[in-house]
């Protein structure tokens, strides 16, 4: 997210960040102020320091350091002992600061790579695909060696817009010689649905191509839906490659068969674990003071999505650890519930499991959420959760919310407005969508929160308000390579992917809006009144990165 200077960061992380102490002194150290009660805006905001955020951001790559995951890599990735760790890290610290503590246990679908996969032509003209730029793995099982055949309905060349519908159809696999890899040109339909297809006519593996409409010629890789929009795990293996290296593999076997030619060959190789029942879990840490029927949730995800996970979301987990810790003194008007999610990367499952979990009365307590999901880029841009922002990806409006959440959304929003104001930031709005704030948004509970954004890319106008440089929010910085969390097989989502400067300004940000939260009235009194349907769909959002068709 903002620019940063990797050297400066990396030697302040070397050096236990004592490059900061200047600019992080305070009148009253972390050990006043542990003993005090924080009980004001100003009061929390003095006692929100860098070494405490810092030892937390540690404490976790260490975590990860210490747990590998199947792909041999430091992780804190949902359903893996690094993110145990990471629970078991936060309930004792809470536990230790005086909170009531409890784990809620889930089960989702764990599925991760052992090792890279690897896709290569074997013959007529042997290739080695290259990695997540000609050609990435499916989330799927198994492998293949075996003879090419495309499925029907491929457009080549292709139309000015999107127009195939290869392998929607089982008519599209009629002469598919059983034991044959499939190849299936992207559009129409859920991948899912083509592989399912492909499946069932005998395929031993499948490869998707993009259409090669504009827009649509790049690597894609994709998720898996059946008919119904139920996510599934192929158990043969499924590669994604470029619209170009689909063409070619289609132009050999055309050739091919013109010739009588032996067909291409290839070998593709997805080795993975997959568990459909792996236990998960959120850690719920309620204030012991505070009007039970006037609950604030204080919410970050503590999984990570490829591997130590630092900047998504360390940093927000870090950031609402170290407030709660400064609040342990504190007797708010309104109980304070801090939640640490599981498996957000994987489709918001654990504010989903909390959510639905509850009794409509207990949901009706529910007055505000607030939601820290990353506050550490380097490349930064100050974001602000607002029910009718744009989306940080798409940057388009895509919700809408009947003003009794809307409005009291901007409550706490404009908290966090003032407190930038009163620093001289700039600050965006951005959706909830794709955070678990839009979870409680959903089930009507107004929520705020804040973001520093993630992957690609910071535009020029955010440059004009933030500085840095436009490209990549973290990771490589300048560049448009995507950047290091969202993305498989980089493992670089480390601590020197965390700016801690940026973190403090926007944990103090965030410690004024608990405050605020903590003492409203006005909203609040008023949250008993919330209605809740237990049939309401509470969107999974699937997969915000990988698309389905």
């Amino acid at each position: 997210m903002p620019q940063r200077m990797r050297a400066f960061v990396l030697l302040c992380a070397a050096a236990g960040i004592a490059l900061l102490a200047t600019t992080d002194a305070s009148a009253i150290t972390s050990k006043q102020c542990l003993a005090r009660v924080n009980d004001t805006p100003s009061k929390l905001v003095e006692c929100v320091q860098t070494n405490d955020l810092w030892n937390h951001m540690k404490a976790f790559q260490a975590i990860a350091d210490a747990n590998l995951g199947p792909d041999g890599h430091p992780s804190r990735n949902s359903g893996e002992p690094g993110y145990k760790a990471s629970v078991d890290y936060v309930a004792k610290a809470m536990s230790d600061a005086g909170y009531d503590v409890s784990i809620q246990t889930y089960t989702f679908p764990y599925y991760s790579f052992n090792g890279q996969p690897t896709l290569n032509e074997v013959s007529p003209a042997p290739h080695t695909y290259t990695f997540l730029d000609e050609w990435g793995p499916g989330q799927s099982l198994g492998t293949a060696h075996a003879a090419i055949q495309p499925a029907g309905g491929i457009v080549l060349p292709p139309t000015s817009s999107p127009s195939s519908a290869s392998g929607c159809s089982p008519s599209d696999f009629a002469g598919f010689v059983p034991g044959r890899i499939a190849l299936i040109q992207r559009g129409t339909c859920f991948y899912g649905i083509k592989v399912q297809n492909a499946q069932a006519a005998g395929a031993v593996g499948v490869i998707v191509f993009d259409e090669g409409n504009p827009g649509r010629t790049d690597l894609v890789i994709g998720s898996f839906f059946d008919a119904n929009g139920n996510s599934f795990v192929p158990t043969i293996p499924v590669g994604f490659v470029t619209f170009a290296a689909g063409q070619s593999l289609y132009n050999q076997y055309q050739q091919a068969v013109q010739l009588g030619a032996p067909l291409p060959t290839l070998d593709l190789q997805i080795r993975a674990t997959y568990d459909p029942n792996r236990p998960d879990y959120n850690v719920i840490a309620d204030s012991k003071g505070g009007d039970k029927n006037h609950v604030v949730v204080v919410d970050a995800h503590l999984d990570a999505i490829y591997g130590a996970g630092m900047l998504d979301n360390a940093s927000g987990s870090a950031t609402i650890l170290d407030v709660a810790q400064m609040m342990k003194n504190v007797d708010p008007l309104n109980k304070l519930r801090f939640i640490w999610f599981g498996g957000e990367e994987l489709g918001l499952l654990g504010s989903v499991a909390y959510v639905q979990g509850l009794s409509s009365n207990d949901l009706s307590h529910i007055g505000y959420d607030l939601d820290a999901d990353v506050t550490a880029t380097p490349n930064y841009t100050i974001g602000v959760l607002d029910p009718a922002g744009p989306d940080l990806f798409g940057g388009v409006s895509t919700a809408t919310f009947p003003n009794r959440v809307y409005k009291a959304s901007t409550i706490a929003r404009d908290m966090a407005v003032s407190y930038f104001d009163s620093t001289g930031k700039n600050h965006e709005y951005f959706s909830p969508v794709g955070t678990d704030a839009y979870n409680f948004n959903l089930a009507g509970v107004p929520a705020s929160g804040l973001l520093t954004g993630q992957d690609c890319c910071k535009t020029q106008r955010e440059v004009d308000l933030f500085g840095g440089s436009v490209g990549n929010f973290e990771g490589n910085v300048p560049s448009f390579d995507g950047g290091c969390v969202d993305n498989p097989f980089r493992w670089c989502d480390n601590l020197s992917n965390n700016d801690p400067i940026v973190m403090t300004f926007m944990s103090k940000a965030f410690a004024t809006m608990v405050a605020g939260m903590a003492f409203d009235t006005k909203v609040m009194s008023s949250s008993s009144s919330v209605v809740y349907n237990k049939k309401l769909a509470i969107a999974a959002d699937g997969s915000r990165r990988l698309p389905a068709k």
